[in-house]
């Protein structure tokens, strides 16, 4: 019988182990923007959810899809504000427009309470108007460089408008 115990506990060890190192790879690959470019829209949400989690921000919750009116992953900044995210997932050639934004703007404060509202790409933003409404209605957008900073550091540039990228 004690065997029985000590062979189901060096099983539960390695398994340990095993899932341990698994979640330390996840880690180092989330940390690099690349992986990004290959996934499919719903991969990229969880992505940044995992993000989120690893930057302290807390009761984080993908709930994007059909029906979602705009709203991609929900959570609580570590300040304790309602953070609503809409991401957009695209080729590095495709830039997110102003219409993107504007319907994101229609939908964060009224439908979902956002107090930080967030657009977040692993491309970049179309420059001119879209980015000006992002500003006026106080909606950070996170390109594809400040994303890349954010996954590998941990710190979210909240509160600055990231833009631009090459053109």
């Amino acid at each position: 019988m004690s065997l029985i115990i000590a062979g189901a506990t060096a099983m539960g060890f390695v398994v340990s182990k095993q899932r341990a190192r698994e979640r330390a790879d996840q880690v180092q690959r989330d940390r690099l923007i690349a992986v990004t470019d290959t996934m499919s829209g719903p991969e990229f949400e969880q992505w940044f959810a995992r993000i989120l989690v690893a930057s302290g921000f807390r009761n984080v919750t993908v709930c994007g899809g059909s029906g979602d009116r705009g709203a991609d992953v929900l959570a609580l900044a570590p300040d304790g504000r309602r953070v609503v995210v809409q991401c957009k997932r695209q080729s590095q050639n495709n830039r997110v427009g102003s219409a993107a934004i504007q319907r994101f703007a229609g939908t964060c404060r009224d439908i979902h309470g956002g107090e930080i509202c967030m657009l977040v790409t692993n491309s970049f933003f179309t420059a001119g108007d879209g980015i000006q409404i992002a500003r006026q209605l106080n909606i950070t957008l996170v390109d594809r460089d400040a994303l890349e900073v954010w996954a590998w550091t941990g710190r979210p540039a909240l509160g600055s408008i990231a833009g631009g990228g090459s053109d």
